[in-house]
């Protein structure tokens, strides 16, 4: 992954930078995904909202990072084991969240507090949104929706099947509101 593919898809304007910042214990931590968000990024757009400003002032005692803290304080149940878990931002209505040990990305879609693998790792997750970038100008300027589905799932299946094996993740019903002509 080269950090220029993510500005050439969203310009630089549009890229956020999580900072290197020492963690409690290093082997809790995927060192390549840390490394992927603070060299490479993620986008900041209408499809993929990134995590909240750190400059936002906040509560004494809330983390905005951590889901655990993040879900207690808006009353929200959080399952156990993704207390740990750090915000990436929101995919069109889900809540977008890495798990530091194992790299992996998770999915809460909206509403919901049950949460589904969407990505085999972060390296996934931007090859998807850079792929979807190229997938909304194509669409923008009049390609087939059927045609620009199908490259989608090909593209990024190929690369991680993960974003396509539940029926309910974000990707699949995002390219099925594509194919019925509801973008």
């Amino acid at each position: 992954m080269i950090p220029g593919d993510l500005i050439e898809a969203y310009g630089l304007e549009n890229v956020v930078y999580f900072p290197r910042c020492p963690v409690a214990d290093p082997a809790d931590v995927d060192a390549r995904a840390l490394t992927l968000l603070s060299t490479v990024g993620l986008p900041h757009s209408e499809v993929f909202t990134s995590k909240e400003d750190p400059e936002d002032p906040y509560e004494p005692g809330f983390d905005p990072i951590t889901l655990g803290s993040r879900f207690d304080h808006y009353g929200i149940p959080c399952p156990p084991e993704s207390r740990s878990w750090w915000l990436l931002g929101y995919l069109f209505t889900s809540l977008i969240a890495l798990d530091p040990a194992s790299g992996k990305i998770y999915a809460f879609p909206e509403g919901e507090t049950r949460h589904i693998v969407l990505h085999r790792d972060v390296e996934s997750l931007l090859r998807a949104l850079i792929e979807f970038r190229k997938l909304e100008t194509a669409h923008d300027n009049g390609a087939d929706p059927q045609e620009l589905a199908e490259h989608f799932r090909q593209t990024v299946g190929a690369f991680d099947p993960t974003p396509f094996a539940d029926e309910e993740s974000q990707w699949n019903l995002a390219l099925e509101e594509l194919e019925h002509g509801l973008w």
